[in-house]
C-alpha cells in the first residue's frame, strides 16, 4: 500500500512537471530523411478519454507523411501518442507554441468540438494545410469565419466527414441515384442519428495530474472538472451540439449533397423535441451561454427530437433521433431514407437498399459507378485521408472542404437553436441570418474567455 502510493506520488509529479512547461520537448524530433511532409498532431486522445478518433486520424496521416511533434494538453496523452513513435517526436502542452517552433506543413486536430475551429485557424495562419475531425464548428459565425480565412489562405482543408469518401461508397451511389432522378424529381430525405444520453448531475472531483483544465476548458466558460464533463464533452452545449452536430455532421451532409443544397441552406426550420429534466422550459440559452444563467452539472443537449429542414424548392430534410414512416414499413435508428415519387432507398454504413437499387441491371450499376467517379470530382474514391493529402499535392479542393461542411453545420445549428428558442425558424441561407428574429441571431455565436480570444484577424 505504502509502495503504491509513493509510485503514485512520483507519476504525479513527473506529470504535473511536464505540464507545467508550456513547450515541454520530449526528445528532438528525427531529422528528415525522406521528402514527405510534415506533420503534427494536436489532439489526440487516449486512456483517460473516451473519443480518441484524433490519434486514429494522426496514426493515418503519418502513414503518408512524417510526424514531428504532438500536441494534447494532458501530458499523459501526449506521452502515450508519441510512444508510438519510440519518443521520437517533439512534445507540447500549447498548439501556439508547437506551431512556432515545429513550423510543420500539415496539422491533424482532434480536440473536443469547441477547440476546432480556433486551433484550425491559427495553424492556416501559421502556414499548415489542416485536416479537422468533425463537427467543425460550435456556432454558425465560426463556420463564416473560417471559411473566409481558407479563402484568405489558400490552404487546403478537409474535414472528417470520412462517409464521403468510404464505406464502399454507399453513400456516393445514394446521392448519384437520386441525383440521377431515379426517384423522382421531388425527393425528400428523412434523416435518424440517434438521441443523447441523459445523465448526471455530477459531483466536482479533483483534476487529474497532468491535465491542464483550464487549457482544455479554453474559450468555454470556466467550470468544475468532473471526468463525465471531459469524457462525455458532446453532451454539453459548451462543447459540443449532441448527436445532432456529431452524427448529423454525417448524415445531414450527405441529405444536402444528394439534395443539390450543399452549397446553400433552408428557409425554415421546426419541429418538436425533448431537452434533459435539468433543464426548465422556456430556458434562456442565450444567458447560459454568455455565463449569466447555470444548470446543474449534468448533460444538457436534446435526447428526442423530429425536426423539419424546408427549402426554397419545397424539399425537406426531416432530422430525428429515431424514424418511423407513416406506412410503417421504414422503421430505424441510424441512416438515411431517400422517398420520391417513383420509389425511395435507404442507405447507412452497413447496407444501401431498396428496389431502384435492386432493381438496377448491370449497365445500369456500371453507369452509377460513373456518376460516382464524377461526384468524387472526377476521379475514383480512395480513403479519407489520402484524398487530403493528395489535394495538398495538387492544391486542389479536398471532397470534404470547409464550404459544404459549414453549410451542413449550420443546419445542424439551425436544428439546435429552433428547440432551444421553442419556435419557428425563418432562415436566409444568402445573407446567413434570421429573418426578424434578433434572440436567434445572437445564437449565431456566442462569448469567448479573453484569455483564449482568437486572432484578431478573424
Amino acid at each position: 500500500m505504502q509502495s503504491s502510493r509513493r509510485e503514485f506520488f512520483k507519476r504525479s509529479a513527473a506529470a504535473g512537471a511536464l505540464a507545467s512547461v508550456p513547450f515541454g520537448l520530449a526528445k528532438a524530433a528525427a531529422t528528415k530523411s525522406d521528402d514527405k511532409r510534415t506533420v503534427a498532431a494536436i489532439g489526440v486522445g487516449g486512456s483517460r478519454g473516451a473519443f480518441n478518433q484524433g490519434g486514429a486520424i494522426a496514426m493515418r496521416a503519418s502513414q503518408l507523411g512524417r510526424m514531428i511533434a504532438v500536441c494534447d494538453v494532458d501530458v499523459v496523452h501526449a506521452a502515450e501518442f508519441n510512444a508510438k513513435f519510440d519518443n521520437r517526436l517533439a512534445m507540447y502542452g500549447d498548439y501556439r507554441k508547437m506551431l512556432e517552433r515545429e513550423k510543420p506543413e500539415i496539422v491533424t486536430i482532434g480536440t473536443p468540438d469547441h477547440w476546432h475551429v480556433p486551433i484550425a485557424i491559427a495553424a492556416m495562419h501559421a502556414g499548415c494545410d489542416v485536416y479537422c475531425e468533425k463537427p467543425l464548428t460550435l456556432t454558425i459565425d465560426e463556420g463564416i469565419k473560417i471559411c473566409r480565412v481558407v479563402k484568405e489562405t489558400g490552404k487546403v482543408f478537409q474535414v472528417g466527414t470520412q462517409q464521403r469518401s468510404e464505406n464502399e461508397n454507399r453513400f456516393l451511389k445514394a446521392i448519384a441515384i437520386v441525383k440521377s432522378g431515379r426517384l423522382g424529381k421531388k425527393v425528400n430525405a428523412h434523416v435518424a442519428i440517434g438521441g443523447a444520453p441523459v445523465g448526471g448531475p455530477f459531483k466536482a472531483t479533483d483534476v487529474p495530474a497532468g491535465l491542464n483544465w483550464d487549457f482544455w476548458q479554453g474559450p468555454a466558460n470556466v467550470a468544475d472538472y468532473f471526468v463525465e464533463r471531459r469524457k462525455e464533452f458532446r453532451w454539453f452545449y459548451d462543447y459540443s451540439g449532441g448527436k445532432m452536430t456529431d452524427w448529423g455532421a454525417h448524415h445531414i451532409d450527405i441529405a444536402q449533397w444528394a439534395l443539390s443544397h450543399d452549397h446553400t441552406g433552408p428557409v425554415k426550420v421546426s419541429g418538436t423535441g425533448k431537452f434533459p429534466p435539468i433543464v426548465p422550459e422556456k430556458f434562456d440559452w442565450n444567458a447560459y451561454l454568455a455565463g449569466q444563467a447555470k444548470l446543474p452539472p449534468a448533460f444538457n443537449t436534446l435526447t428526442e427530437f423530429h425536426i423539419n429542414l424546408e427549402y426554397a424548392d419545397g424539399s425537406i430534410i426531416n432530422v430525428n433521433d429515431d424514424y418511423k414512416s407513416e406506412d410503417g414499413k421504414a422503421n430505424f435508428g441510424n441512416g438515411i431514407l431517400f422517398e420520391g415519387e417513383n420509389g425511395r432507398i435507404f442507405v447507412n454504413r452497413e447496407r444501401l437498399t431498396g428496389k431502384p437499387v435492386e432493381d438496377m441491371t448491370k449497365e445500369e450499376q456500371e453507369k452509377l459507378d460513373e456518376e460516382v467517379i464524377k461526384l468524387y470530382r472526377g476521379k475514383k474514391p480512395t480513403n479519407h485521408m489520402q484524398n487530403f493529402f493528395d489535394c495538398v499535392a495538387s492544391r486542389e479542393k479536398p471532397i470534404s472542404d470547409v464550404e459544404t461542411h459549414h453549410r451542413t453545420m449550420t443546419c445542424c445549428h439551425l436544428c439546435n437553436l429552433t428547440m432551444m428558442l421553442g419556435r419557428e425558424l425563418k432562415w436566409n441561407p444568402d445573407k446567413q441570418e434570421f429573418e426578424g428574429d434578433e434572440q436567434a441571431n445572437m445564437l449565431r455565436t456566442r462569448p469567448r474567455r479573453a484569455k483564449y480570444a482568437w486572432d484578431k484577424t478573424t
